[in-house]
């Protein structure tokens, strides 16, 4: 088992910033692919970032890319999504999420793991 929590949501304005960070604690942690999900009400939930078990390499969903970055620190357990540049259709929840795989994987019957979620607003 693998227990996810996330914090640092919030409201910001658009053009502004926020870090989301995600603890994780139960097996070892190096061993996960970790991703970022978000739900807006009414939609599906949708791929936002994936970064792969070393930190090396990391993919994005289009509508993201250039304006967010993932960074995981598996000394402490921990991975993070910086988001700049918010603009109001990135409000949604955000989720931190889990797969052993090796592969990049997008969709999210692929995570075996979730956290519960933190609500993101960004206001125009």
């Amino acid at each position: 088992q693998v227990q996810l929590v996330e914090s640092g949501g919030g409201l910001v304005q658009a053009g502004g910033s926020l870090r989301l960070s995600c603890a994780a604690s139960g097996r070892t942690f190096s061993n996960f692919r970790m991703g970022w999900f978000r739900q807006a009400p009414g939609k599906e939930r949708e791929f936002v970032a994936l970064i792969s078990q070393s930190g090396g390499s990391a993919y994005y969903a289009e509508s993201v890319k250039g304006r967010f970055t993932i960074s995981r620190d598996n000394a402490k357990n921990t991975v993070s999504l910086q988001m700049n540049s918010l603009k109001p259709e990135d409000t949604a929840v955000y989720y931190c999420a889990a797969t052993p795989s090796s592969r990049v994987v997008v969709t999210p019957p692929a995570y075996n793991y979730w956290g519960q979620g933190t609500q993101v607003t960004v206001s125009s």
